[in-house]
C-alpha cells in the first residue's frame, strides 16, 4: 500500500507543480492588469487628458454611467465606452521622453 500513495504522489505532483506555474504566470498577472485598468477607468474625471485604446488623444468633456463624452478636436466630440480610456495622462509627463510607467 505505499508504493502505490508513493506512485500517487509522483504522479499528482508534476500536474500540481504545473497548475501553480500556470497560475503565478498567467492567472495572477492578468487579474493584477485588469485591476490597474479599472483603477484607471474609474480615475477619469472631467478635464481628464485620456489615451484611447485606438491611441487617439482627447479630453473628457462629460462622463456617463459607462460612456464617455471626449472632445479629440476644437468642436468634435466623441463618446465612447469607459472601457475603452487605457491611459489618463498626467500633465507633466506628456513630453517624448516620458516613459510608459511615467504615462
Amino acid at each position: 500500500m505505499t508504493d502505490d500513495n508513493g506512485s500517487l504522489i509522483g504522479t499528482l505532483l508534476p500536474l500540481l507543480l504545473i497548475v501553480l506555474a500556470f497560475w503565478l504566470l498567467v492567472i495572477r498577472p492578468a487579474r493584477k492588469r485588469q485591476q490597474e485598468m479599472t483603477r484607471i477607468q474609474n480615475s477619469v474625471s472631467i478635464g481628464s487628458e485620456v489615451m484611447l485604446g485606438s491611441g487617439i488623444y482627447g479630453t473628457v468633456v462629460s462622463i456617463g454611467d459607462d460612456t464617455l463624452q471626449v472632445a479629440v478636436a476644437p468642436g468634435t466630440d466623441i463618446k465612447v465606452a469607459k472601457q475603452a480610456v487605457v491611459r489618463v495622462i498626467d500633465g507633466s509627463t506628456q513630453g517624448p521622453d516620458a516613459t510608459p510607467e511615467q504615462l
